[in-house]
């Protein structure tokens, strides 16, 4: 053996030390994750699937390392305080701006969001692709169903109408992060090995928050809800994790591509960069990746309550679907603290 073999085997050796050593800081500190987290230890895994949507086309050897994530999506009780906080206002309760879409009239350019609104009785299946999406002004994470509407009693539900800017924006006051896609679906995986659901391989409504019945145009209410449900309400996946199946879409650091391709054989793999993002549906927009489903995901229309299956969505857009829920890193302060 020459010497750059030699040189070459110590440096793999060395690489091997440092990834155990941080493995075995992540496992001591991860008995000291914050409070409402739960830890994750990582590991190596195939990301997507490839019986359901060509986007979410699989990869083999794909590792996360270990990380803390939130239990629950992040409720409205907790983005309250945030705001209270800081003064925060959200992309859906400020003005359109000008120079954005400067066709439109001042009125036109009104704080609001999309909500959700199910097409007129007697509408067939299926309804015309997205007609059940309406821009509501003065719709927002505080009035989610528009001006008429409140947070009374619903301060354990997820926030949303909650833009990634927002999500960003939250993460970084409380000192944690947005999860990758890799970390986000690992963890949903919670410990089974490509199985299709969180649970198992077989749907039920007795697990997660989404729709039953025929999309839009009526909601069986099997679950118990037609729209978003308190945290915690169906059982945790194998990590103690909950709701990572349906009820609001969560964002993740990712940017959209079709695939995951670009993740084979990496180490915490992420596509961090907007020149990246590429949906076919809408070329030149940028978006990140959203992940879990939502009350509104079907059987006969998305079906995307499964840890694989993805969406786009543009960063700027937030709408009655769309939560997040944060994790912490390794070199995450918070769990450096002893």
């Amino acid at each position: 053996m020459d010497s750059r073999e030699v040189l070459a085997k110590s440096d793999t050796i060395s690489q091997q030390l440092k990834q155990s050593s941080k493995l075995e800081r992540f496992v001591a500190s991860s008995q000291r994750c914050p409070e409402g987290m739960v830890a994750i230890t990582g590991g190596t895994f195939r990301i997507g699937a490839d019986d359901h949507y060509p986007e979410e086309k699989s990869i083999e050897d794909v590792t996360v390392d270990g990380f803390c994530m939130d239990k629950y999506e992040i409720t409205n009780a907790q983005f309250a305080q945030f705001v209270k906080e800081t003064g925060y206002v959200t992309i859906a309760e400020r003005p359109i701006p000008k120079e954005q879409f400067p066709n439109l009239s001042d009125a036109e350019r009104s704080p609001g969001s999309l909500t959700f609104e199910p097409p007129a009785e007697g509408t067939k299946v299926p309804a015309p692709y997205m007609s059940w999406w309406h821009w509501t002004q003065g719709a927002n994470w505080q009035q989610p169903e528009g001006p008429s509407s409140s947070l009374k009693g619903r301060e354990n539900y997820p926030v949303v109408h909650i833009a990634y800017k927002d999500a960003q924006a939250y993460a970084a006051w409380a000192g944690k992060s947005l999860p990758t896609e890799a970390q986000w679906e690992f963890a949903a995986r919670g410990k089974l090995k490509d199985a299709i659901f969180s649970w198992g391989n077989t749907y039920s409504p007795k697990k997660a928050n989404t729709w039953q019945g025929e999309f839009p145009i009526a909601n069986t209410k099997e679950d118990g809800y037609i729209g978003t449900a308190p945290v915690g309400t169906f059982p945790p996946n194998g990590y103690g994790l909950y709701d990572m199946t349906g009820n609001v879409w969560e964002w993740t650091v990712d940017w959209y591509i079709p695939g995951h391709q670009v993740m084979e054989h990496q180490v915490n793999p992420v596509v961090s960069k907007p020149e990246q993002s590429f949906d076919p549906r809408e070329p030149d927009v940028p978006k990140h990746v959203v992940k879990g489903g939502s009350f509104l995901c079907a059987r006969n229309y998305c079906s995307r309550y499964r840890p694989a299956a993805r969406e786009a969505l543009e960063p700027e857009t937030g709408m009655a679907h769309i939560g997040f829920r944060l994790v912490a890193n390794p070199n995450n302060s918070l769990l450096k603290q002893s």
